[in-house]
């Protein structure tokens, strides 16, 4: 800032620059756009620059004759035509001179590059309020020829106060409300001229333009800010050799205003305000859109949820399930051994002791009667519990398939329209479609006689190794059909045709419980087997099931959970930088 600052204000200057830089720390951190970066930074450079009063308003508004009116020369060019095709900074000079080279950059103008290679015009003047204060003449709000809409709209954030010159024959236009709007967002000081107020012939047709455009920068703004009805044809022609026009033109109160009511501690205040505003503004921006992301991230954290609640289901279906279907087999074992003992009570009998010597005869009737159709039966009961299981895990991923492909329908939406920063909406996006097309791709490839298998063959190898040690990977009913006729195999060939005389009637009923109770371990013992053994296959496959999906849903829930927690602390931090900064802009008012 130029001058020597009172304690007091150079006090207020280094508290507005710490929070700046707060504020500048923490739109880097959160990944603000070059362009916002820029503009902040420039806000902050024009504290040591001279204090930028800004003219503003529609083409034919009577902003390049309001400029020469405060001058009280023709310095600046007025027409009926958008006439301000570049950017004009008024300063102050000993003769009125203008520059040639209209490619002149911000840097060589203002000590800072801040318009890139727009095209400015220099304009020197003597008048003396221009030591102090630098004049800002912009194209037109509604230039036809959009370039010069954008050059104003981009300088606008680079303004210390902004002067709004509106026209009283049709005060506030849809646009000028528009921009109005936009300079109200960066929370500029706005003073509101209404200009050509020589065309009323009585005063309460200028009263009710006043009174309607009081109200409608009310509402615009959510304040009324200074208005000045002036005419800027008279005053020029006041100053140029008609004095008489001048307390016509009313344009005295608004000269008072610039040339003395803005001293040099209302100008600091205005000028450290100005960055503040611009501070305040993109830390709201910046936090709508860290409040949109989290928004979106609720909805992501939501899906993750429901496919960890659905998995939890799964499993404790899978349980359930898996209980009820092992009964199935162990009823067939059950319903084998209850054979076996009606078998040996009709077998193990005096009546029968010379079929106890053949063997092959025995064991032939203990196959057709005791072991049956059991091995087909438990290869089917099998077979039906693999089926199941991996229905159940087709049933899943489809489950997470949809829930992930209505996401992805959902996943370009904006909640709050905030704009698309970095790169959070892309990566995301990539990550739920990555995650939509993966599991899309296992439903459509699931092959289930692949899957059933794998799983069949480890079930049968678990079981085998249990039960036939040192044998093949026999089929499950093979199995079952060795450890059932193991407990026949001794029967016969046990009694010996010199004893049975004499021991019959004691050996055969010893033999006979001793039959039973061998079938019922060698029952037991297979049925503990084939459950430890199937069990251990099933959890097998269901944690090989959770690891899949677990390998395709990681990559977006470590996304959704690290941006959660990244945008949670930017909402916070901006929404406090936000708060100190609005603060610190009403001290400096008050």
């Amino acid at each position: 800032m130029q001058g020597v600052l009172t304690t007091d204000l150079q006090s207020q200057l280094n508290g507005g620059r710490e929070l700046l830089a707060q504020l500048r720390d923490a739109l880097m951190r959160f990944g603000a756009s070059d362009e916002d970066k820029a503009t902040l930074a420039s806000s902050i450079r024009q504290l040591d620059e001279f204090f930028m009063l800004v003219v503003v308003g529609e083409f034919n508004s009577g902003k390049s004759a309001f400029i020469n009116a405060l001058v009280g020369r023709q310095v600046v060019k007025e027409g009926v035509t958008p006439t301000t095709a570049q950017i004009h900074v008024l300063k102050y000079g000993d003769t009125i001179a203008q520059s040639t080279d209209a490619q002149i950059l911000g840097d060589q103008i203002l000590g800072e590059q801040i318009f890139g290679k727009q095209r400015i015009a220099v304009t020197t003047a003597p008048a003396e309020f221009l030591r102090e204060v630098q004049i800002v003449d912009t194209p037109g709000t509604n230039a036809i020829i959009r370039e010069h809409e954008q050059i104003t709209t981009t300088f606008v954030p680079r303004a210390d106060l902004v002067l709004f010159v509106t026209s009283a024959d049709r005060p506030f236009t849809e646009t000028e409300r528009a921009f109005l709007e936009t300079i109200r967002d960066w929370g500029k000081k706005i003073v509101i001229i209404v200009n050509k107020v020589d065309i009323f012939e009585r005063p309460d047709e200028l009263d009710e333009v006043l009174a309607f455009v009081s109200s409608a920068s009310q509402r615009l703004l959510g304040m009324t800010p200074e208005i000045f009805a002036v005419s800027a044809r008279l005053a020029l022609r006041a100053k140029q050799g008609e004095p008489s026009v001048w307390t016509a033109s009313r344009f005295e109160p608004l000269e008072r205003y610039i040339t003395e009511t803005l001293d040099e501690a209302s100008r600091f205040r205005i000028k450290l305000a100005n960055p503040l505003g611009v501070g305040e503004a993109l830390a709201q921006r910046y936090a709508a859109i860290a409040s949109e992301r989290l928004t979106l991230l609720k909805d992501d954290l939501t899906l993750l949820e429901n496919v960890e609640q659905q998995l939890a289901l799964y499993r404790s279906d899978l349980a359930r399930g898996f209980e009820l279907r092992m009964t199935a087999v162990e009823k067939v074992l059950l319903d084998m051994e209850t054979r076996g003992h009606a078998f040996f009570e009709d077998t193990l009998r005096i009546g029968r002791v010379m079929d106890l010597f053949n063997r092959a005869r025995i064991q032939k009737e203990f196959e057709e009667r005791v072991v049956a159709d059991a091995p087909r039966q438990i290869e089917r009961a099998v077979t039906e519990l693999i089926d199941w299981l991996i229905d159940q895990d087709f049933r899943q991923w489809q489950a997470v398939t949809t829930a992930i492909a209505a996401r992805t329908r959902e996943h370009g939406s904006r909640v709050l329209g905030a704009p698309d920063v970095g790169t959070f909406h892309s990566d995301r996006g990539r990550l739920i479609d990555a995650v939509g097309r993966e599991a899309q791709r296992v439903v459509d490839t699931y092959d289930r006689k692949r899957e059933a298998a794998v799983i069949a063959d480890h079930a049968r190898t678990a079981v085998t190794t249990a039960a036939a040690a040192g044998g093949g990977a026999l089929a499950l009913g093979t199995v079952v059909t060795l450890a059932a006729t193991t407990a026949a195999a001794d029967i016969t060939g046990i009694l010996l045709a010199s004893v049975v005389a004499t021991l019959g009637f004691l050996v055969i009923p010893a033999r006979r419980r001793k039959a039973k109770g061998e079938l019922k371990n060698k029952m037991s013992a297979l049925r503990e087997r084939l459950a430890t053994a199937l069990r251990a296959e099933f959890d097998r496959a269901q944690v090989h099931s959770r690891q899949r999906l677990d390998d395709v849903v990681a990559p977006y829930s470590r996304f959704v959970r690290a941006e959660q927690e990244r945008w949670t602390s930017a909402r916070d931090a901006l929404g406090a930088l936000r708060d100190q900064a609005g603060a610190f802009r009403k001290r400096l008012a008050a």
